[in-house]
């Protein structure tokens, strides 16, 4: 599957519009994902990059899940197939329902 540039240019302004402070030791931008937007829409590998990059912002989850620009994107197979590749586990949305 091919993204279109106009999704890519919707999903690059939806995570720049999303940026939040979480905590003192992670600032959450979920700009910081851009590099594992290829492998989200595809079925492409996620680079060390994208792997570091959603270890790092694995914090800021919550915050993106409770957005409904970015939950779409988050919470798709793709995503959890890419944090899963990345070692990173990625709770059900029934966990994220209840935190809500």
């Amino acid at each position: 599957m091919k993204a279109s540039p106009i999704a890519w240019f919707t999903l690059v302004v939806v995570f720049l519009v999303a940026e939040v402070q979480v905590s003192m030791a992670v600032t959450c931008s979920p700009v910081q994902l851009s590099a594992c937007v290829s492998a989200i829409t595809s079925s492409t590998p996620p680079s060390n990059l994208c792997c570091s990059k959603i270890k790092e912002q694995k914090p800021c989850l919550c915050q993106y899940l409770k957005n409904p620009n970015l939950k779409k994107f988050v919470d798709s197979p793709n995503a959890r197939r890419v944090a899963s590749t990345c070692g990173t586990p990625f709770p059900s949305s029934l966990v994220w329902s209840h935190l809500t």
